[in-house]
């Protein structure tokens, strides 16, 4: 009974404010609706859970200490650092999806902070950035576009000429925010790192590739979870411990929370209703996704409309904004603040703003682009 005292509440909302707005959200909603375990998409917690041990994996084997050490031996001055971090996040998020690349990029970038002494705050926020506007370029980028490009029965020709606006301007925008951040010049001359155990490192780097191919669903993520498992058992149970399962709890909440209020009548009467037009549709989607997060919004809002290029605009560009506008974000912020503890605070502040101005950036542009005419 001690943990639900009020004190012990607030150290907990105070460390992890997001999971702790995802639980009352929940809860709240459970009152409303009555939760079912359909809600909670099981796939996207495996291939979580897959992909932060591997990772963890590699930062033991000092993998991504390696490519560390390459990058800022190739590099001048921190602006590069950061160009090139943000980079790899946009492009790579295009095949392995926002969240995989995050997972996998933003510890590296941590790791270059810890051994530059460079502050990569700004650089973590870019790469969320970058990771969500070049995952929208691909059906496979993203979730949200995986499900709109199935459920609307998309060509490709649709798809890319509905979204390349977007993305490409994203660069073009990511490429300004990067050159514009502070530049310290340095001399770092760091020596090789060698890769502590090659053999480990390769049964590794097999079953990242695995787990890649189960987000793909080339491969069952079943079979792939229960296969994560087994390894990290046999190789390095400790890993099992070092999973951030409040981060997994984070997700559960807002399942949870999407299906409770999808189905509610007044709320499904209500979304019918205000959905007519295209563009209600394209603003529709922007708002509701600074509340629920992008994908469980795609799916919500396509019960009730057709006008499916302006949902996709819509819940891409909605993925700026509010730090759970895209559940990618949360991942990059859970990632940054258990390494820098004490910069909750400061993180928050400054995602916000570099997110609603390019929110309201991306926004207006594609309504007169790509809505309006």
């Amino acid at each position: 009974m001690d943990r639900l005292k009020p004190d012990n509440v607030m150290k907990l909302f105070k460390k992890d404010p997001v999971f702790s707005i995802s639980l009352i959200l929940a809860l709240i909603s459970c009152t409303l609706s009555r939760p079912k375990a359909d809600y909670i998409n099981f796939e996207v917690l495996a291939c979580l859970f897959n992909l932060m041990v591997v990772v963890k994996a590699f930062e033991e084997l000092c993998f991504l200490d390696k490519v560390a050490v390459s990058i800022l031996n190739k590099c001048t001055d921190s602006r590069k650092v950061s160009l090139v971090m943000v980079l790899l996040s946009f492009f790579s998020s295009m095949v392995i999806t926002n969240d995989v690349a995050l997972i996998t990029l933003v510890p590296l970038t941590l790791i270059i902070s810890r051994k530059s002494d460079m502050d990569m705050l700004v650089t973590v926020i870019l790469q969320t950035l970058a990771a969500n506007l070049g995952s929208s370029l691909t059906p496979i980028g993203n979730p949200q576009n995986l499900y709109i490009f199935s459920y609307y029965r998309l060509t490709a020709s649709q798809f890319f000429a509905s979204i390349s606006f977007l993305a490409v301007s994203g660069l073009v925008w990511l490429c300004v925010l990067s050159l514009r951040s502070s530049k310290i010049e340095y001399e770092l001359n760091l020596g090789n790192v060698d890769i502590k155990d090659k053999k480990k490192a390769t049964i590794w780097a097999l079953l990242f590739i695995i787990i890649i191919l189960s987000v793909f669903d080339v491969i069952n993520y079943k079979i792939v979870f229960i296969a994560t498992l087994i390894i990290t058992f046999f190789i390095n149970k400790r890993l099992l411990l070092k999973v951030d399962y409040l981060l997994l709890a984070t997700f559960v909440c807002f399942f949870i929370f999407i299906g409770n209020i999808s189905n509610i009548p007044s709320v499904a009467e209500f979304m019918k209703q205000n959905l007519d037009d295209p563009v209600q549709t394209y603003f529709s989607s922007i708002l509701l996704s600074q509340v629920i997060s992008n994908v469980p919004c795609a799916i919500f809002l396509s019960k009730f409309t057709t006008y499916w290029k302006e949902l996709l605009l819509g819940v891409n560009i909605g993925g700026m904004g509010t730090i759970i506008a895209s559940l990618a974000s949360v991942i990059s912020y859970k990632l940054f603040v258990k390494d820098n503890p004490g910069s909750s605070r400061k993180y928050i502040g400054l995602f916000s703003l570099y997110n609603v101005i390019s929110l309201g950036l991306f926004t207006f542009i594609n309504y007169f682009i790509a809505i309006k005419r």
